[in-house]
Parts: C-alpha cells; sequence; structure tokens
C-alpha cells in the first residue's frame, strides 16, 4: 500500500531521514556541504518526481524542516480530531502514512492536505528566521515606514521563501488533468494562504524602567495552534464539489464545481472535496477506519466527543482508575512550593 500524491514524498522523506541521525543532531546550516551525502540522501526517497529530487539536491539543508512541517501538521490533525471518530491515526508498518483514507476525495484528505502543507510552510519560515540554514533568512521586504511608536526590527519571518518550498513540494506531483489533483492543489494552496493571512506584528518595548516609549516590531507567524483551529473550521465548513470532464487541446481535463448553486461558491481558503466520508464506526481495512470500539468517549458530552455519537449507538463500558496527583500544595517564602501526593479515582468511559 503506497502513499498518495504529495504523501508518497512525505512519508519517504520521514523513512529517508530516520535513517540518517547524524542529520537530527547537527545544527542545519554550512555543515551540510561538507557532508557528502547529498545525492544519497535525496536518492534514498522513494517516489520524488524529477522536479522534487532536483529540489531536495539544491535545498538540502532544509529538508530536516520540511521533515519538521510535517511532524507538526500531523499532530495538530491529531489534536483537532482528537474527540472524532477519525482521530488522525497514523499508521507504523505501511508507507501510507494515513493508510488508505487518504485513497478517497473526503473531507479528512483536504484536511490533511491542508494542515501538511502548512506545517512545511511554517516549519521552514520559522527555521530560517532562526539562522538554521545559509540560504534563507531574515525577511527583507516587508518594512516600509514605522508605525507611530515603533521602527521596524528585529527578523521578520520570510513567509514567501516557506511557503514557496511548501509548494513545490506538495504541488509536484499534482500535475494531472484530473478532478483529485486540481483538489489536492486547491487544498494545499489554503493551507499555506492560512499562514501568510495570519502573519501579524510582534514587537518588544525599550525605555527606561519598561517604560515602552519606543516599539521595535517584526512580522512573526502565530502559533501553529492558531493554524490548526482554522483550518478545522474550514474542514466544518468544507464545500462539496463535483467532477466536470471536458475536452481541451491537451486532452480530455477534469475540473471541479460546486454541487449545489445556493451556496456560496468556495474561495482560495476554504476547503473542498467531492466524495464522502465513510461513517468510521466499524473497522475497514479497504477506507482505512480503524473504528471507535476501545476509544475514551465523554459521558456528560451530547457532541461528536460524547459516548452516544462517538461509540455510533453500542454504548459505553465504565472502568474506574487511580491516578496520582500533587494535592494540598503550600507556596514557601521565599521562594518554593511543596506538595502532598494524593491517590485520586476516576471513572473511564469507552465505547464498546
Amino acid at each position: 500500500m503506497g502513499c498518495f500524491g504529495y504523501f508518497l514524498f512525505l512519508c519517504g522523506l520521514s523513512r529517508a531521514l530516520s535513517s540518517y541521525p547524524i542529520w537530527w543532531s547537527l545544527a542545519i546550516g554550512h555543515q551540510y556541504s561538507s557532508l557528502g551525502t547529498q545525492p544519497i540522501l535525496c536518492g534514498s526517497i522513494p517516489g520524488l518526481v524529477p522536479k522534487q529530487l532536483r529540489f531536495c539536491r539544491n535545498y538540502v539543508e532544509i529538508m530536516p524542516s520540511v521533515a519538521e512541517g510535517v511532524k507538526i501538521g500531523i499532530q495538530e490533525c491529531q489534536h483537532q480530531f482528537r474527540g472524532r471518530r477519525w482521530n488522525c491515526t497514523t499508521v507504523n508498518d505501511s508507507l501510507a502514512i494515513f493508510g488508505p483514507v487518504l485513497d478517497k476525495a473526503t473531507r479528512e484528505s483536504a484536511f490533511v492536505h491542508a494542515i501538511a502543507s502548512a506545517g512545511v510552510a511554517f516549519a521552514v519560515t520559522r527555521s530560517c528566521a532562526e539562522g538554521s540554514a545559509t540560504i534563507c533568512g531574515c525577511d527583507t521586504r516587508h518594512k516600509g515606514p514605522p508605525g507611530e511608536g515603533w521602527k521596524w526590527g528585529g527578523c521578520s519571518e520570510d513567509v514567501e521563501f516557506g511557503t514557496m518550498v511548501s509548494r513545490e513540494f506538495a504541488d509536484a506531483r499534482e500535475n494531472r488533468p484530473d478532478a483529485r489533483s486540481a483538489m489536492n492543489r486547491h487544498n494545499n494552496e489554503a493551507g499555506r494562504t492560512s499562514i501568510i493571512d495570519h502573519m501579524h506584528l510582534k514587537c518588544k518595548c525599550h525605555g527606561l524602567s519598561g517604560s515602552c516609549e519606543v516599539k521595535t516590531c517584526w512580522w512573526s507567524q502565530p502559533d501553529f495552534r492558531v493554524i490548526g483551529d482554522y483550518l478545522k473550521d474550514k474542514y466544518d465548513s468544507a464545500s462539496e464539489m463535483v467532477v466536470e470532464k471536458h475536452r481541451e487541446s491537451r486532452g480530455w481535463v477534469e475540473t471541479l464545481r460546486p454541487k449545489y448553486n445556493f451556496f456560496k461558491a468556495p474561495t482560495e481558503r476554504d476547503l473542498v472535496y467531492y466524495e464522502n466520508s465513510p461513517n468510521f464506526c466499524e473497522p475497514n481495512p479497504e477506507t482505512g477506519s480503524f473504528g471507535t470500539r476501545d476509544r475514551i468517549c465523554n459521558v456528560t458530552s451530547h457532541g461528536i466527543d460524547g459516548c452516544d455519537l462517538l461509540c455510533c449507538g453500542r454504548g459505553h463500558n465504565t472502568r474506574t482508575e487511580k491516578r496520582k496527583e500533587k494535592c494540598h500544595c503550600i507556596f514557601h517564602w521565599c521562594c518554593y512550593v511543596s506538595c502532598q501526593e494524593c491517590i485520586r479515582v476516576y471513572d473511564v468511559h469507552t465505547c464498546k
């Protein structure tokens, strides 16, 4: 079972980098030019198209940042869907990070492509601003006139470079004239656009006794949780599309159009899909569903994380669990806190 589209590259990159542990321990920078393993690393990643292979060899310094972006994208996906029937589960024994879940053009596929593309753009941008690579750095283009009581300074994060790197990898494989490539390109770009839209000024005060007479400000990315929350909202309001086929000079081409004309047409910031999701209630190796048996549910919630919906009407089991926790904490002058250790009993509810 292989990866689909962008994720053929992503899972191959993760596997390849895991076989080079020294690359994770070294500070990213000029050291790479002396390793002499540049062609070996890029050549060891399965599924690269020629454009990706050339980019990998030319920008080998930032490959660990690309992998880090994939990691934070997956972690954010698992946080956002922690209480859902599909909880962004990854598969350890397969090159396909999410198994066959991404084979369908569903809302879940749309979100995963968007959050992974955003993660790569985010991690590369942050790495460049931290000086981890010699081929990129701070953004010097967006300074302009200073505002009242503040001036430009610090290191503005170069989100344009980060989104360019993400686009080179994410879209290089999506060049087929079919509906799935069109969907993936759209959702990849929606993920990257979310980073650009959430850039903001970050400032540091200067002056006597912290008076903040003058502030130094720079462009900064938001916390990635902000991006995850934003894209999760886009997942909930994703636009269902239909596939249209028409003939062009290059042959048959598939495009997407909104299924319902009475809804507002999706913008470049919205997620799109054209196939329905499975209900994820029961294990199904064909759809990649792991089911919801033994999942912890919230007995007091009426939402999707509640035992009624998460357990798909099968009911739930309840067990007691003892946990050690700090309690009766006292602050001592000056300056430490002492606590006792208490055993507390909790009810844990799991789906049947």
